[in-house]
């Protein structure tokens, strides 16, 4: 190496040397850098988790100058960052927690019941509850769920009274705000919410319209969340009075924009919560969705809503947080009655007119509801009493016949189906005899039955309620548990007993009915289905179908007394012996008659 190489590494060196003392910042110089990037750490880490809870006691950060600075220029800047405080309003049935985080509803419990389990009865709690109106500001979109709410000064200490109101307050601008006005009353389940905006129409696209976002992961409160799970579901009613619903029985999810909404209803088993529009809501995107792997939520339900504003910039709301009691439900108007399930077509006819009144009626008494439910079924049994008569004197002729159709079946044979079948109708035309008289009585009770099967499992009022042996009639009665076995983890005693009877019930039916070879046996099978699938079922439902099938015995036994199996026979003899031209053909007969004509004819051209 040379005498000017080194000679310019030396000045390279001492260069680099004299720059890093003479440009290095000062203490004071690094100190401001520090709290300019701290701050700008500060508005980031506040924007990205506003959505983050912080308790009520916690002390709010100090905003710097810097801060605000870049607070300012963002939208309801000042609004994400903040502490959430809750706010209780409570009255004889309600213990609402109001959120500044969002200045949603919190939580909600209702005092007057307990879970399963017997701990407080909770609808939602805390997270899995959202509720926030999406603000469309030009370059961004916002929710306020994201935001912090500043609860009203005035109503911080809300007194007990006939009803009490609470301000929440989203402000833009001293002059610009959005107010959340939640009122409750001294008694009822139901929460009014009025939503106002002011001075927000030059910062707002299309401020005439609020759309808001409302979610919601309810909580098992029953003890089998299967069933539960199968009442569940999102609910919803339009200014025509037609209310309709989501599947219960898997993921749905549907868009009504061609019909005003009068409210929407979150739905469990025993319970609901309902955001009533008192104008109309525009349009509804409705989702229910299930999380199978989480035994401690039910159903997963989301509806975002599209609502106009009245002239004043306000959109008036109410929710209902109750139970699904038809009579509870009815009282509070905008026809919610109708989130109890009754059936389709003819059966929520009968379960609202008829089962439903008697019902009523009989809860005045303040029986036990065991009784009632025993009094509820001797009332239907007598009320079709008629009907069981008539179809057990028309197996009574069956019966009496039966010898004579032996003896054609003799004659014919069973190769010959066809003439079999027309040698017998030529029998019943002799004798008088309709072979379905027993069956059409059986058939128009069978709409009463499958009523009940919709009315018992939908009826709040047994939710509870214990009798004999079984603690609960809304759920099943678990006598017997072990590991599950093809889903089936527990044998219902009620169940087992009601499958019992009804095994009883055919083979004496059989007897009465004289019914001989498959049909014989065919009676015997859905009983062992009812086994199965009844056996989670609510005890309420298989004891109402045990005292049936009792009482059923009963009036067979009655009724055996009034019917003569000779006065029968003679009584046959006599119509065998009256001309053809004054006996009444059934249009049944007539139309079987046809048909074997026909066959007949197809038999004989084959040939």
């Amino acid at each position: 190496m040379d005498k000017n190489t080194i000679t310019g590494f030396v000045l390279i060196v001492l260069i680099m040397l004299g720059s890093y003392f003479l440009l290095k910042p000062s203490d004071a110089e690094l100190k401001k850098e520090r709290l300019v990037q701290d701050s700008i750490k500060r508005v980031k880490a506040a924007q990205t988790t506003a959505s983050t809870v912080v308790k009520a006691d916690t002390t709010k950060k100090a905003i710097t100058a810097a801060d605000s600075a870049v607070l300012s220029k963002t939208p309801f800047g000042a609004a994400t960052v903040g502490s959430e405080k809750l706010i209780t309003l409570e009255n004889k049935e309600l213990r609402v927690k109001l959120s500044t985080h969002g200045g949603r509803v919190y939580s909600v419990e209702l005092k007057n019941y307990k879970t399963f389990d017997k701990k407080p009865l909770i609808l939602f709690d805390g997270e899995k509850n959202q509720f926030g109106l999406t603000l469309n500001i030009p370059g961004k979109n916002i929710n306020t769920k994201d935001l912090y709410f500043t609860p009203s000064a005035a109503s911080l200490n809300v007194a007990e009274k006939d009803s009490s109101t609470f301000t929440m307050r989203l402000s833009y601008s001293p002059t610009q705000y959005i107010d959340y006005v939640y009122a409750l009353n001294g008694t009822g389940f139901k929460l009014g919410l009025t939503i106002k905006e002011t001075g927000l129409d030059n910062v707002i696209a299309n401020s005439n319209t609020l759309n808001l976002n409302w979610e919601s992961s309810l909580p098992k409160q029953e003890k089998d969340v299967k069933q539960e799970r199968q009442y569940s579901t999102v609910y919803y009613f339009n200014t025509d009075k037609e209310v309709d619903l989501l599947s219960e029985s898997k993921d749905d999810q549907k868009t009504i924009a061609d019909k005003k909404m009068q409210w929407v209803g979150f739905k469990q088993h025993f319970f609901s919560s309902v955001l009533i529009a008192k104008k109309e809501i525009d349009k509804s995107d409705l989702s229910v969705s299930t999380d199978v792997t989480n035994n401690t939520d039910v159903k997963q339900m989301k509806a975002n809503l599209a609502f106009t504003r009245s002239a004043d910039g306000s959109v008036p709301l109410e929710f209902y947080f109750g139970p699904n009691s038809y009579s509870v439900l009815k009282a509070q108007g905008y026809d919610l009655q109708k989130v109890v399930n009754l059936g389709w077509g003819p059966l929520k006819y009968i379960n609202q007119f008829a089962v439903l009144p008697v019902f009523n009626f009989l809860k005045q008494f303040n029986w036990n509801y065991g009784l009632i439910i025993l009094a509820l079924t001797v009332v239907l049994k007598l009320v079709l009493s008629p009907l069981t008569y008539k179809s057990y004197l028309s197996m009574a002729k069956m019966r009496v016949l039966k010898p004579e159709m032996d003896e054609i079946k003799a004659k014919v044979g069973d190769d010959n189906p066809t003439l079999l079948q027309q040698e017998y109708l030529k029998l019943y035309k002799k004798a008088g005899v309709n072979p379905l008289g027993g069956c059409l009585p059986l058939l128009i009770q069978m709409p009463i039955v499958i009523a009940f099967f919709k009315f018992f499992p939908s009826l709040f009022e047994l939710r509870g309620q214990s009798f004999l042996w079984m603690h609960d009639l809304s759920t099943y009665d678990s006598v017997i548990s072990f590991a599950p076995i093809f889903g089936v983890d527990h044998i219902s005693l009620m169940c087992l007993l009601m499958t019992i009877s009804t095994l009883v019930y055919t083979y004496f039916n059989n007897q009465i009915s004289g019914a001989t070879g498959q049909m014989k046996y065919i009676g015997y099978i859905t009983p062992i289905i009812f086994l199965v699938t009844l056996n989670s079922y609510p005890s309420g439902l298989n004891y109402y179908y045990f005292l049936a099938n009792m009482l059923t015995f009963l009036q067979q036994y009655l009724i055996r007394f009034m019917v003569d199996d000779k006065k029968i026979h003679a009584q046959i003899q006599e119509n065998k012996k009256k001309p053809e031209e004054k006996k009444k053909k059934s249009g049944f007969a007539s139309k079987m008659e046809e048909m074997m004509r026909q066959q007949q004819q197809v038999q004989a051209k084959k040939k």
